[in-house]
């Protein structure tokens, strides 16, 4: 009875997990799950400071502001670089995120964050999140997290390897016994991906093209590999004249853009491979090498690797929540946690 009374009133504190990246923000609370999944994107009015939208709201308004209008990503190749912002943002999933309740009570807050971050950026992240309502605070790196989510058993003595694509940062690692034995952390990811269409549509057809169509033709025409089949698409934007124009770019195109982020993203994945131990390697080959983050769903990633490192690659369920669900199911275990944490 108390216990029922004590969640209604909100004295029972509901942890939470976050995956906080560069694209998106993806959250776990406690004994429900996944509960929000949310652009990282914040709209200030520059002129008063004013916060005028978070997430969602806030990614509509990407390159259709006016002046006093300023659309922030606080989080650049997966580390902070607008604390304020971030604070504000990280606020709001927080509070959205725990619900409502008379009284509050802090949260435990884990968060995935790259396996690369200095000390400096590990500061920032704490800092921000407490600013924002933590009650305290673990970091754990993104392959890991994402290594958990996955299923992956990460405290046996296997060799498990996890390739993490998100938005600003691709995390690859080798987990044996709850540790990581080797890993890699580059800041070329599916923000790459996007930036490399806009560039090779600005260079062949004299478009300019913003963020969202170019996410866009990622999705529909992007690939990792040539196809056979050539597929079209008609994009708007505007020529070098400043009139609106319109033009078809292909499957074939597009792959081709992709081909320097690609390449990078498998030379990282090979170069892990060559520093991995014998025995967990030998493990790798017969276990395979396990996808997961919204970068990796780029169509025939898994074929592109598995082809350059004979290693059969495969995709864990539902990539894109793989980081936040790997913080959210160590949330009640403490020695876990403690294990896996970064400090």
């Amino acid at each position: 009875m108390f216990g029922k009374l004590a969640n209604l009133f909100g004295f029972l504190p509901s942890n939470i997990g976050i995956d906080l990246g560069t694209a998106n923000t993806v959250v776990f609370a406690q004994g429900k799950g996944i509960v929000l999944y949310e652009p990282s994107v914040v709209a200030i009015d520059v002129k008063t400071g004013k916060v005028l939208a978070v997430g969602k709201e806030a990614k509509i308004m990407l390159g259709k502001t006016p002046e006093n209008i300023q659309t922030i990503r606080p989080l650049r190749d997966g580390v902070i670089t607008d604390f304020e912002a971030t604070k504000v943002m990280l606020s709001y999933f927080i509070n959205k995120a725990v619900g409502g309740g008379i009284f509050k009570v802090k949260p435990r807050v884990v968060i995935g964050v790259p396996s690369g971050v200095t000390q400096v950026e590990k500061r920032a992240v704490i800092d921000a999140s407490k600013s924002a309502g933590a009650r305290e605070v673990y970091l754990i790196a993104e392959p890991m997290a994402a290594a958990i989510g996955a299923g992956l058993p990460i405290e046996e003595p296997i060799g498990n390897m996890i390739v993490d694509i998100g938005g600003g940062t691709t995390e690859i690692a080798v987990i044996s016994l709850a540790g990581i034995v080797v890993s890699n952390s580059i800041r070329v990811a599916g923000d790459e991906m996007t930036e490399a269409i806009i560039q090779h549509v600005k260079k062949k057809y004299h478009l300019l093209i913003g963020e969202q169509t170019a996410e866009k033709v990622k999705i529909e025409l992007g690939s990792a590999i040539y196809e056979d089949e050539e597929r079209f698409m008609e994009i708007k934007g505007r020529d070098v004249t400043g009139l609106p124009k319109v033009v078809n770019i292909s499957n074939r195109d597009v792959t081709e853009a992709l081909e320097d982020v690609i390449s990078s993203i498998v030379n990282a994945v090979k170069n892990t491979l060559e520093r991995t131990p014998p025995e967990l390697a030998s493990d790798i080959a017969e276990r395979g090498i396990t996808l997961a983050g919204g970068g990796s769903l780029l169509k025939n990633l898994n074929v592109r690797i598995e082809q350059e490192t004979s290693i059969r690659t495969f995709y864990c369920e539902d990539p894109i929540t793989a980081v936040a669900r790997g913080v959210g199911s160590v949330l009640d275990n403490i020695e876990l946690i403690r294990k896996v944490s970064m400090e």
